[in-house]
């Protein structure tokens, strides 16, 4: 099982507004500049799938596996014998609002979607947020 996590701290935005940013999945190609669209039809919420394209790549179904309003969701992408699990958290602390995204990928071929997809999520963990945040104040 191969896990990363990204956490930053900021006063910037409230937990409803990251909320809110990424419970409209059917705007996410607005302010993240990797994927092409995402389609959720029906509610935010475990048991829905949405579809994604990520720019250049192939749609990839993703399945919600656990929402909390205003705390947390974990999503899952299936790959050929692997899986991808993408957590977002985001937690009130006396130095503002924590938001932490954690990717882990497990199966046999994990490594291989580690590589191919993972690791460039990771990567761009840092910006990504940033994008994130900017995003989310003007909600």
């Amino acid at each position: 099982m191969w896990i990363k996590s990204y956490s930053i701290v900021t006063k910037e935005v409230t937990k409803e507004q990251m909320w809110k940013l990424f419970a409209n999945v059917n705007n996410w190609h607005t302010w993240d500049e990797g994927i092409e669209f995402a389609k959720l039809e029906g509610k935010f919420e475990k048991g829905n799938f949405f579809i994604l394209r990520p720019k250049g790549g192939p749609n990839v179904k993703v399945q919600l596996l656990e929402t909390i309003e205003n705390k947390m969701f974990l999503d899952v992408t299936k790959f050929p014998l692997a899986k991808m699990y993408d957590e977002h958290v985001f937690e009130e602390t006396s130095q503002g609002l924590k938001i932490t995204n954690t990717i882990t990928v497990g199966g046999i071929l994990g490594f291989v979607w580690r590589k191919i997809v993972a690791q460039k999520i990771v990567d761009n963990l840092p910006s990504d947020m940033q994008q994130q945040i900017k995003s989310a104040k003007n909600l």
